[in-house]
């Protein structure tokens, strides 16, 4: 587990994370190819996520209202799709949301685009928007701290559009500089607005005026969803409420998000007998250990003794994971290691060698020959348990034994 200094060490602050910071910052993630998770935290604890895979951007969300973010980008670029979430709860039972990582706005993207329900186009769309909307609120926010997630795996299985940040920090620049220029910086669009002085306002506008906006401005909506709901941008819309905001008849007040969905995550025990981990020993005593601790988690288990017979039970059997002991009398660790990354079907599953000799030129030697991971004897039940949920990357924690 990381350690808070390790965590604190990972944190890099922005006093003012303008364009050109935002910008600058991107494009350091270019080289590296980046693919990961960052987590930007502004004032108040907001919290925004980017997903990048190799340096280019996947998605971004949080932020005060993510939901209500989903919602207008829902009505703006995906018509056949309900705003809704009762609506689109049978869809979402459909998906497998395994972990807190994963995210739910985008995994119904890459769901209605796979049954096309929206078209590629339509949800690139959607992220665009949704993107510059993020990197305005931040841009806003001024002050923020990120941190850095390295994942060489992303959530997603699927990547839907690859975008450049820096002609969407572009986009999200002009809307600021807009939102600046309307004089009104200090407010968020996120905030909403409600009639503060019905009667004084009812005296100052005409009938028809007062009763439209007795319809718009009831404190539910904010001025992002009202510029939807009107069809227009945002800084029109405020700006052509600001006099009734001066003269206090409006107030613009805070409002919560909207409810997320509802998200069905399946049984650790469905989920783990869907996986099969195999353990290669020349000891029974502990293969019948490790059949204890991971049968009790509820995965299901190999228990190989025989390691001439070990690639041919393999092959049948196909785990998700192996556990290979690096000594045995007819043939070690290594050799198999090696033989099984040269199998098209084991070339990516996770290899993790046991052994009680925990030394530095084993573990050189393992790496090389293409193992995974290193686990020492005497078996210890958390770390295999927490040995299986790292290299297989599930969400949902299992049991201890």
């Amino acid at each position: 587990m990381t350690s808070n200094q390790e965590k604190s060490s990972n944190v890099i602050p922005f006093r003012e994370f303008n364009a050109a910071k935002q910008t600058g910052f991107f494009e350091n993630l270019k080289q590296p190819r980046f693919t990961g998770r960052l987590l930007f935290t502004g004032p108040k604890n907001v919290q925004w996520v980017f997903y990048l895979y190799l340096g280019r951007l996947v998605y971004a969300t949080g932020g005060n209202h993510p939901v209500r973010r989903w919602r207008r980008n829902v009505i703006a670029y995906l018509p056949n799709v309900p705003p809704q979430m009762t609506a689109i709860q049978d869809d979402l039972d459909q998906i497998q949301i395994q972990g807190e990582e994963d995210c739910w706005e985008y995994e119904l993207l890459c769901f209605w685009v796979d049954k096309g329900k929206i078209t590629l186009e339509q949800a690139s769309k959607f992220i665009r928007s949704t993107i510059v909307e993020v990197l305005f609120d931040m841009t806003q926010a001024m002050q923020v701290s990120c941190q850095l997630k390295p994942d060489k795996d992303l959530p997603f299985p699927t990547r839907l559009v690859l975008l450049d940040a820096e002609q969407l920090i572009a986009e999200a620049q002009k809307l600021w500089h807009a939102w600046q220029a309307a004089k009104i910086a200090d407010r968020s669009p996120d905030m909403a607005p409600i009639i503060a002085q019905p009667q004084e306002l009812k005296q100052q506008t005409k009938p028809q005026v007062y009763q439209t906006l007795c319809q718009l401005l009831d404190g539910q909506h904010t001025l992002r969803d009202l510029s939807i709901r009107m069809k227009k941008d945002v800084v029109t819309v405020t700006r052509s409420l600001l006099p009734y905001v001066q003269r206090g008849f409006v107030r613009l007040i805070e409002i919560p998000d909207l409810p997320p969905p509802k998200i069905s995550k399946p049984e650790a025990e469905t989920v783990n007998q869907k996986i099969t981990i195999a353990c290669i020993d020349d000891s029974p005593l502990i293969c019948q250990t490790m059949e204890k601790i991971i049968t009790g988690a509820g995965y299901n288990f190999i228990g190989i003794n025989d390691a001439l017979r070990a690639i041919a039970i393999l092959l049948s059997k196909k785990p998700d994971l192996i556990f290979l002991d690096l000594v045995m009398p007819n043939a070690n660790g290594y050799e198999i290691c090696s033989q099984l990354r040269k199998l098209t079907f084991f070339k990516n599953t996770p290899i993790v060698i046991l052994t009680g000799n925990d030394g530095i030129v084993d573990r050189v030697r393992a790496k090389m020959v293409g193992s995974s991971d290193f686990l020492s004897k005497p078996i210890d039940a958390n770390l295999v348990l927490e040995t299986i949920r790292k290299h297989l990357k599930l969400g949902v924690n299992p049991p201890q034994a």
